[in-house]
């Protein structure tokens, strides 16, 4: 049975993504490296990088490999690819954040509703 959710497409989206990874025979973090370079080459909107958030913290990626992810490639896709990657990152890191904020917010004011009818 489907649960309910305020993001049923992202959530859809990053179930696929962390499906794939888990089944792909590479380790998580090459998986998470060949992505990103793929994302950053076709010029990827940041939806696409926030479905890849999680499973590059569960590959325990860090913001250095991401930037000399970007350095390796920019020779090969430009640095006009490299910079829109670079900001479509960020907006997805923000849109990440703000998703967080929402789920605890939620969570906390469930929590206070529970509270109080007790």
């Amino acid at each position: 049975m489907a649960t309910e959710s305020n993001t049923p497409v992202l959530d859809t989206i990053a179930a696929m993504t962390l499906d794939s990874v888990e089944r792909c025979h590479m380790e998580p973090r090459s998986v998470i490296l060949a992505r990103i370079a793929a994302l950053v080459a076709m010029d990827a909107p940041a939806i696409s990088y926030l479905a890849h958030i999680d499973p590059a913290v569960k590959a325990e990626f860090t913001v250095e490999q991401l930037q000399d992810l970007l350095v390796a490639i920019a020779p090969v896709v430009g640095t006009a690819r490299v910079m829109s990657a670079a900001s479509h990152i960020t907006q997805a890191f923000g849109v990440a954040l703000a998703l967080a904020d929402a789920e605890a917010e939620a969570i906390a004011q469930q929590e206070a509703r529970s509270r109080s009818t007790s």
